[in-house]
């Protein structure tokens, strides 16, 4: 090559570099050019647009939903809180999951397998799943692993409702424990939720009630008991958050913090609820009852201890029921006590031998006779005529003024006792013209007034005549029933509420006593109407009552609602309590109603509650224990200062001979405390409330059988 040639092709490589850096120079300017327009365009020609936009997004505010409070029993045991739960889910369209050109299947089956056996996809409390069923963990991630890498789930749930040891025992099975890491550098995380949970399960359903979620708002609000009662008390008051600009963005920034909600401090006693809804259920049981309700309320205070509500199941079994504590319905003789108060503390009659003649009047007769009774007489032996006939006395010529006396005690005022559904007592004012403005004769007024002095014509919540009864109790002081006892706030201060009376008192402490004794000839008089009720141990005194449903409008005689209201001890009345029974006609009050009154009084005077001495603690004072055991016993019993000692010999029951218990819904700690009792080796699985036991209940087993219950939040 000359040197010519050489000198013209290197002239020509410059003219070639020269022209690309003018199309790379030129690229850049036009580049510039645009960016200044699209500068000059959002900032000075769309700058009222943008700003708008900012400012709406600035402007929005978000709510913060505040953590709703507690609901404590009397001693401070939870009976509702909130439990911080997640749903746990792993990503499969995670980078680092896609980056596995070669899947690890043996990885991917011990990962099912550790699944399967922890977190089944189907509850199957019999026998573990079968890895080729399609509810197995296997088929599952088989079906998603072999899909393509972008058609993979990307929140496939791996377990529901789970708590933090849950998600840290996940992160460490098979696979997943590969990925090394926290937040999103790995492919398994969790989604946290806030859930109410009910410690005591089922008991006190109704009165403590539930929790329900707003899907317009995502708000968790009370729809039944007290968590709709107090939901403005222990849902707090929200937070507000707003949009914050910031140099790398815009972040919500918190305007004003949620306030908890109040933990409410009940008066639910957790032993006297458990004690009152056996015996309800144990009662409603034998008479074949339709449902139930029950109410014990302490005299001085008006706190009511438990509250009860069953109702017969489709299935025959009975569980929690509405409320009907609160609900009208036609009392029967349980309204006789108080229209007797009523007549003491008008004048109508002045001691409890007063006479009244008991014969035939306004359409009605006395079962037990129609000869002259004293007032001892006609509530021990519920006489119509009579309580009638001394109504009459002082408002027979006004009916309508008995409406008005029953007013004047605050009989008609709501209670506000914390009970969700709270009704007020019905009973008809006997003016002289309908609504309408049509005449109403006395005849059909002194009918109806007669009736209603019996507890006839009239709808009266069950804890509206246990308040009355109640004050009777009480020497005439009419407290308030009630629910709560304090509020505790976010910063723990208890704020105890003052519970004021309906009236500070509805009939001197004279009538009180007077009403007392007349009260208490119905369980300990010769002919008393609830002479069953009767114990030596602990002597209730109340009034039996019985009423037909109203089915379609007409009275249905094929059953009857059966009440018992009253208080024990007598000599001084500590509780106070009323039972309501549905059940069919044939047994009675005496019967039904009355014994689930009775058991309780009876119960509680075991247990040393009545200001008595446990019958479960030795009273002698020079009495010493015996010692029961095996080998060495006698060593023991010195040692200890026991009297003696005694070798037990245990017998193992024959096979079939003993039945396994059923503890669904028990917590773990009781429910393995009965299961070993029986004989049983206990086995748990899983955390929370018991939902399941691998032998069923009722069925026979040996001494040392394995047993596992399975337990869920």
């Amino acid at each position: 090559m000359t040197a010519i040639t050489r000198k013209k092709k290197k002239t020509n490589n410059k003219k070639t570099i020269f022209m690309r850096y003018g199309v790379i120079c030129a690229g850049f300017i036009l580049l510039s050019i645009g960016v200044i327009v699209k500068l000059f365009s959002t900032t000075v020609v769309q700058a009222n647009a943008w700003n708008e936009r900012a400012r709406k997004e600035l402007a929005k505010v978000s709510v913060i939903a505040p953590e709703r409070g507690n609901l404590l029993a009397d001693n401070g045991n939870i009976l509702a809180c909130n439990l911080k739960v997640y749903d746990i889910k792993v990503d499969l369209r995670h980078e680092r999951v896609l980056r596995q050109k070669v899947l690890p299947w043996d990885k991917i089956d011990s990962l099912a397998d550790s699944l399967d056996r922890y977190y089944p996809q189907r509850a199957d409390l019999e026998q573990p799943v079968d890895p080729k069923s399609p509810h197995s963990w296997h088929t599952r991630l088989r079906r998603e692993f072999e899909k393509e890498p972008g058609k993979r789930a990307r929140a496939l749930r791996i377990a529901r409702k789970k708590t933090e040891e849950d998600y840290t025992r996940i992160r460490n099975f098979p696979y997943f424990k590969d990925f090394k890491g926290k937040g999103f550098r790995v492919p398994v995380y969790k989604e946290e939720k806030n859930m109410r949970i009910y410690p005591y399960g089922k008991m006190a359903y109704r009165s403590i009630g539930r929790v329900n979620e707003n899907f317009e708002t995502g708000e968790f609000h009370g729809y039944s008991g007290l968590e709709k009662d107090l939901d403005t008390l222990l849902y707090g008051k929200p937070g507000r958050a707003k949009k914050v600009a910031l140099t790398k963005g815009i972040t919500n920034w918190v305007a004003k913090a949620p306030v908890r909600g109040y933990d409410i401090h009940t008066t639910i006693n957790i032993d006297l609820q458990d004690m009152l809804e056996e015996e309800l259920h144990n009662i409603c049981s034998e008479a074949r009852a339709e449902w139930g309700t029950a109410i014990l309320m302490e005299v001085a205070t008006g706190e009511i201890k438990a509250i009860s509500n069953i109702e017969l199941l489709d299935d025959g079994t009975y569980g929690e029921a509405l409320n009907r504590a609160v609900l009208p319905f036609e009392p029967g003789s349980v309204m006789k006590p108080i229209s007797l108060m009523i007549a003491f503390e008008d004048g109508l009659v002045r001691n409890v031998t007063d006479m009244v003649d008991c014969s035939p009047f306004q359409r009605t007769s006395d079962p037990h006779g129609s000869g002259p009774k004293t007032m001892k007489q006609v509530i021990e032996q519920s006489s119509n005529t009579g309580i009638s006939r001394v109504i009459f006395r002082g408002y027979a010529s006004h009916p309508e003024a008995f409406y008005d006396r029953l007013a004047s005690i605050g009989f008609f005022e709501p209670i506000h006792s914390g009970i969700a559904g709270e009704c007020t007592p019905r009973i008809r004012r006997l003016v002289d013209r309908d609504s309408r403005g049509n005449n109403i004769t006395m005849t059909a007024r002194h009918l109806d007034l007669a009736r209603q002095a019996y507890g006839y014509n009239t709808e009266i919540p069950p804890l509206y005549t246990l308040s009355v009864y109640n004050a009777i109790a009480n020497d005439g002081r009419y407290v308030r029933p009630h629910l709560v006892k304090s509020l505790i706030s976010e910063d723990g201060r208890d704020s105890i509420l003052p519970i004021p009376y309906i009236r500070d008192s509805i009939c001197s402490p004279g009538t009180a006593a007077k009403v007392r004794e007349c009260i208490r000839e119905v369980v300990w008089g010769e002919h008393g109407t609830a002479r069953m009720v009767r114990d030596d141990r602990v002597e209730v005194a109340g009034k039996t009552g019985t009423a037909y449903p109203v089915e379609g409008g007409v009275y249905d005689h094929s059953k009857r609602r059966y009440a018992f209201a009253g208080f024990f001890p007598y000599s001084n009345p500590r509780y106070s309590c009323i039972a309501l029974i549905l059940a069919p006609s044939g047994t009675s009050a005496n019967r039904t109603s009355g014994q689930v009154v009775k058991n309780m009084a009876v119960k509680m005077y075991a247990r040393g509650l009545l200001d008595n001495v446990s019958t479960y603690t030795l009273t002698k004072a020079d009495s010493k224990p015996v010692v029961s055991g095996g080998e060495g016993g006698r060593g023991i019993a010195a040692s200890v200062g026991a009297s003696g000692s005694r070798r037990l010999r245990t017998t193992k029951p024959a096979p079939g001979s003993a039945t396994v218990p059923d503890v669904k819904g028990y917590d773990v700690r009781e429910a393995v405390r009965i299961l070993e009792s029986k004989g049983l080796n206990v086995r748990i699985k899983g955390a929370g409330r018991v939902v399941g036991q691998s032998i069923a209940a009722g069925q026979p087993f040996t001494q040392g059988a394995p047993i596992t219950i399975y337990l869920k939040i």
